[in-house]
Formats: C-alpha cells, structure tokens, sequence
C-alpha cells in the first residue's frame, strides 16, 4: 500500500443477533471472522473485545514464526500457517512487515543434539524445511553467537528453519481487522462478555456490558480469559493460564540477521526492522491473569541472553511487558467443538499464538461453518484429555511449561 488509510474499521453499534459471535478481538479472533467471510460467505459476525482491538496477546509476543514441531499433528497445522504467512501481505493488501530470515534453535548438550536432529528429520519426512547445523555453520548463519568451545554451555550444533523469521505483530492485528471491517463484520469493542446463555444444552446469546446478542453460533477465542468464559457456560477447561515476559531494547545497528532460541540456558532473540533486540524466556511459574511478571524471570533471560551473545552487554533495556498465556497439558492447543451445542473453543496455543495466528483463524472459521473441525485441526480437539490421544509439544514449544 502506498498511502495509509484514514481509518482501518468501523465501530458500530451491536445489533441484538448475529449469525455468528467471536468473543476475543485478537489476531485469532480477527483471523477467524476474516476467514469466515473470506472463505465460507458468513458476514453476519460480531468480534466482541472486552478492551480495544490487538490489545491483548497479538501485540504482546515477540513475533517468531516457524513451524519446525515435532509431530505430524502440530508440524501440519504450524505449516499451513507458515503457506499462509508468505502470500499475507498480498491477500490483505497490508504491509505486515514479514522477514523470512530463518530460526536457529540451538543444542547445548548431547539431548539436545539428539532431540534437535530428530526434529529436523521428521520435519523433512513431513516437507518442512529444515536443517542440522554444526558449530561452524551455526557462526556462519549468526556470526555473533559465541560458539567457543570452553563456554559454560557450548553450542554443540542447531537446527534452522530458513523460511522461520518475524512479522510485526499490530500490524497483522490491524490488517485483519480491516479486512474483516471491508467484508461486513462487526468490531465491537469495549464490550464485555459477562455471561453465556445456554438453553437445553446449546449456547444461544451472550450477554455483554452493551446488552444481551444472541448467536447461532458462538466462538470461544479469548487466550489466556477463555477458561473463565467457558466456565460461563458450565465448561471447565484442562488449561492453565500464566504471564508470560518479553522486552525489548534501545535501538541499535542491524547485527543479529536471524531468530536465535535456546531452550537450555532459555531465551530467544531477534532483532526488529526499527533495530531493537526483541527477547523473551519461559514463563512465570504462578497463575495469573495480569499483564505483567516477575522481575527474577528478566534477569534470568538476560543472563541467558549474554551467554550467547557477549556483544550485548552494553544493550540497555527500554521496555519490559508480559502476555497472558493458555497452558494446556501437553502445549498443545484445543480447537474445535466443545459438549455445548454451538459453542466452539479455541485456545491453549501457549507461546505458539502468533504464529499460528493465520492458520488457527483458518482452521477454527472451516470448525464453526460445517460444526466439524478440519483435519488441521481435528486432532487438536478437547476430548483428547479424556482419551488419552494428548500431542506433547514441550520440546518443540521451546518453552518451560
């Protein structure tokens, strides 16, 4: 786009129905209402956010994308995202900002390296790009990372992903809203779900702080919030919910050209177009519902940080803030249909959110127009913590859950 548009959507007032309500105006949310008009027709949608649009997870992440997990289940919905991150930009006509630069995740021990090779061969076996490096190759694709030999944890090799990289995370909240907004979707903001009516088991209106709107169907799409709403609703949910830290520093010259993460000494790093260092670690042990966390979990990711890269040791910090993450079992998410007739659920991506932002808006819109998941993200579903099918994705995550 040459020109930046006067304005990126409506607020309209709600009307009393809607063929179809998503509670959550986040990149999820957003996604899913696009793509119910995009691909299935559906315009008679409401998002309903509690605060303002991109307020919440989509724009407190650090922006890495991949989809180099483990099993097949995880690896096809992650890689579906990926197709649909590189034609996004021209599908919205919004520039996201979207730099393929590559994902490295490093091995420190001789697990790692087991686990990392693993991974990179199964990745191949499913058609995802993916390597194994060995030290050397690791200081050719980052020639900052400290790779000697005699360091407290040595970089033993990693695996890289070239079509990984970053995107910027308002802008992909903004592009969606708007096309949604051009498509005939109500935004509505400011407006709180205080409960769900539900009437001979099947889900039926929401009531809201600007009045009760009935629904056909009701989409759950909430993050970190959705156990609370589904509770609403009698449903208790297997998930979890935690903050989860990031920060960025002062500008600098570009001098990281990929996305660096590490699960053992834990941090991942990457550098943004303006030229801070965007860097975020595990999350908070405690369960907690505020946009903030610990200060102990800062200086752990930053010590980690100066491990790997010695070079930033005179970086300054200029801002810290935490999302509010959704925790399942086995870090995986829950997508699909839930016991309450019309009532569908997606949550529990963890850390992995925003880069599953296009192909869990993709997926969850398919679940809510036919009322059956697609095989994306059938395997995904709620009842799996009941048969035992769980997906364990706590190595692949990279992240201490």
């Amino acid at each position: 786009m040459d020109e930046h548009p006067a304005f990126l959507w409506r607020s309209p007032e709600p009307r009393r129905s809607y063929e179809v309500v998503i509670v959550g105006g986040g990149g999820h949310g957003l996604a899913t209402a696009y793509y119910l008009a995009k691909n299935h027709g559906i315009t008679d949608v409401a998002v309903i956010e509690r605060g303002w649009l991109g307020g919440g997870n989509i724009t407190r992440n650090t922006t890495i994308i991949r989809s180099n997990y483990l099993w097949d289940e995880s690896a096809a919905i992650y890689e579906h995202s990926l197709k649909l991150w590189e034609g996004l930009e021209t599908e919205l006509e919004y520039d996201l900002l979207f730099s393929q630069r590559g994902v490295l995740n490093l091995a420190h021990t001789l697990q790692d390296v087991r686990d990392g090779k693993r991974r990179a061969n199964a990745n191949r076996l499913s058609g995802i790009d993916a390597e194994w490096l060995d030290p050397d190759g690791v200081a050719e694709a980052c020639p900052i990372v400290d790779v000697s030999p005699d360091v407290r944890y040595p970089v033993l090799g990693a695996t890289f992903q070239p079509r990984g990289g970053i995107a910027r995370h308002e802008n992909v909240a903004w592009a969606y809203a708007r096309a949604a907004d051009l498509a005939g979707v109500h935004l509505l903001q400011g407006c709180e779900v205080t409960g769900i009516e539900v009437q001979a088991g099947r889900a039926v209106a929401v009531e809201t702080s600007r009045g009760r709107i009935a629904a056909g169907r009701i989409g759950i799409v909430a993050a970190g919030h959705s156990s609370l709403l589904a509770a609403m609703a009698g449903l208790r949910l297997p998930v979890q919910t935690h903050p989860l830290q990031a920060l960025v520093s002062e500008l600098y010259e570009d001098v990281l050209g990929t996305v660096v993460m590490s699960n053992a000494v834990h941090v991942y790093v990457s550098q943004a177009h303006k030229g801070e260092l965007v860097m975020g670690a595990g999350i908070d042990a405690y369960n907690s519902y505020a946009q903030r966390g610990s200060f102990h979990v800062i200086e752990d990711q930053l010590a980690a940080a100066l491990e790997l890269f010695p070079i930033f040791s005179s970086a300054r910090v200029l801002r810290t803030w935490a999302g509010i993450v959704d925790v399942c079992p086995d870090a995986s998410p829950i997508v699909g249909p839930t016991p309450v007739a019309g009532l569908y659920l997606n949550c529990g991506w963890g850390t992995g959110g925003f880069k599953a932002t296009p192909g869990s808006g993709w997926t969850f819109a398919w679940t809510i127009a036919y009322g059956a998941p697609h095989e994306l993200n059938a395997p995904f579903s709620l009842d799996r913590f009941a048969t035992g099918a769980l997906i364990d994705e706590h190595g692949a995550a990279g992240v201490h859950h």
